[in-house]
């Protein structure tokens, strides 16, 4: 009698469990599902009361006329160029600051990575004005270099994230491995980073879209529209009296979303899996 009772609790509460997840999911794919729709209304269908949330009739001219009211193209391929050189950078820097505090044995590493965790409290507002005055006197402003360099010295959250991760591999394989008189750039590239792959993986993607969605940045640095990535070029979607067409800019943004949602499509398995083993050892 007990048994069952217990196993009709467990059963109650997978099911409680399983609805407040689907009530979850569905608040997050409503915006993505009204983006979509009010990318496909007509105009006259854009400020109805109650709103229409199944356009009739469909409106799939939006789309080309989003590619031929701004230079959405350029726009696409400054934003690649961005954040592909960005995700480079932090796979570079990060895994080998990283290592450094992970595998490598040296006085002062565990306080010196308390004071680079620290950093992480430190707002982004801080250090603008600091960064624009360094930038702008080695004359990098309006260029893409303060959007790409910085992912060259390392983020903190990423540092962290792959040292617990490397701290999870066994010991005995850098032992071995300088056994058989491996260095330590062998000991990396060939044991380490290639037993890393789920959270080199996390990194690119969290970097990728930061350097996608990144509109305080290229609003600060740069000046000429030919340079603008994505995230300032839907900013333009209105005509000179300042009024938005909301189709056309959905479409835009629906057209601007569909490389991180195919990134994320190929990349999930490995994503899901560097988050689910980066544990909190050490």
């Amino acid at each position: 009698m007990s048994l069952n009772l217990g196993i009709k609790r467990a059963n109650l509460n997978n099911a409680l469990a399983f609805a407040l997840l689907l009530a979850l999911s569905a608040s997050f794919i409503l915006p993505l599902f009204w983006m979509i729709s009010t990318s496909l209304k007509p105009i006259d269908q854009l400020l109805l009361d109650p709103p229409k949330w199944v356009p009739n009739p469909l409106e799939f001219d939006n789309y080309p006329n989003a590619l031929e009211e701004q230079p959405f193209l350029q726009y696409l391929g400054n934003s690649l160029q961005i954040a592909v050189a960005a995700v480079l950078g932090a796979l570079l820097s990060n895994s080998l600051i990283a290592y450094g505090f992970s595998r490598i044995d040296w006085k002062g590493r565990d306080v010196i990575f308390v004071l680079v965790l620290s950093t992480l409290m430190l707002p982004y507002h801080v250090v603008m004005i600091p960064l624009f005055v360094s930038f702008s006197k080695i004359g990098w402003v309006n260029t893409w270099l303060p959007l790409i360099v910085p992912a060259y010295f390392g983020h903190p959250f990423f540092i962290f994230m792959l040292r617990q991760f490397m701290l999870g591999i066994p010991k005995e394989l850098s032992e071995a491995t300088r056994i058989d008189g491996g260095s330590e750039w062998i000991l990396l590239t060939r044991i380490i980073l290639p037993l890393c792959k789920p959270a080199l993986a996390t990194v690119a993607l969290f970097q990728f879209i930061w350097s996608w969605n990144d509109f305080i940045g290229p609003l600060i640095y740069l000046n000429e529209r030919s340079l603008y990535p994505m995230s300032l070029g839907l900013a333009l979607y209105h005509n000179s009296q300042g009024i938005t067409d909301f189709s056309i800019l959905m479409a835009a943004s629906t057209m601007a979303v569909v490389p991180i949602i195919i990134i994320f499509f190929f990349m999930q398995g490995v994503f899901i899996q560097g988050i689910s083993l980066t544990g909190l050892k050490g």
